[in-house]
């Protein structure tokens, strides 16, 4: 029965992750991915990597698939700009997608494979794929996850600090001004006439009213 999942599920994934590169229409292209994705996290089940398949449908299927759909979906795509140029490119797409299929192959089919250690263990009952995953990494990995952090982090920074960009339009006002704002230097309160006899005994002054 594993074994008839795995197929069915391995089917699905190639199938949609071909349509996914094939398909002119950018939002069905999307569908599609988040399809692969969908299927790759019943591989992981069936793998019992529990906490890799939830990951992979709460954070890409959940939110970085859905915000990339609605990002298609409000972009004025032209499909024709889109055609122009693809089988200028497929003979490049074609070789590459043959080495990586090469290489897939040989690593399936060499002999570190089929060793023990690559099988699936049948851990025994009240085992918890994410209390051991967590406790190798704060424990055994903790650097290196540490690091792989860090490196996101400043890549993060650095996305943002090279698409930061100053108009010379833009209105721009210091905080600290602000801050130090008094009321006398913004408000000025003047005495207004409410009758033309009190207009009348209103002595002549070079102010004038403020608005």
């Amino acid at each position: 029965m594993t074994q008839a999942l795995f197929c069915f599920f391995a089917l699905v994934l190639l199938i949609s992750a071909l349509g996914v590169v094939t398909t002119k229409n950018p939002v069905q292209a999307a569908l599609l991915l988040i399809l692969s994705f969908f299927t790759a996290a019943m591989l992981w089940m069936l793998m019992k990597a529990e906490f890799l398949a939830v990951s992979l449908v709460l954070i890409y299927v959940g939110a970085v698939m859905v915000l990339f759909l609605f990002v298609v979906m409000m972009l004025d795509i032209n499909f024709e700009e889109l055609r122009k140029g693809f089988w200028k490119f497929a003979p490049i797409a074609g070789l590459v997608a043959g080495t990586m299929l090469l290489e897939m192959v040989l690593v399936i089919t060499h002999g570190a494979s089929q060793l023990n250690g690559a099988a699936i263990i049948d851990h025994p009952a009240g085992y918890s794929n994410v209390h051991e995953l967590g406790r190798l990494i704060y424990t055994q990995y903790f650097l290196p996850f540490q690091l792989a952090s860090f490196i996101l982090l400043v890549g993060m920074i650095a996305a943002i600090a090279l698409t930061l960009r100053k108009r010379k339009s833009s209105k721009y006002i210091n905080p600290g001004d602000q801050v130090r704002v008094k009321a006398s230097d913004r408000l000025r309160i003047v005495k207004m006439a409410t009758t033309v006899k009190e207009l009348a005994e209103v002595p002549a002054s070079d102010d004038k009213p403020a608005a």
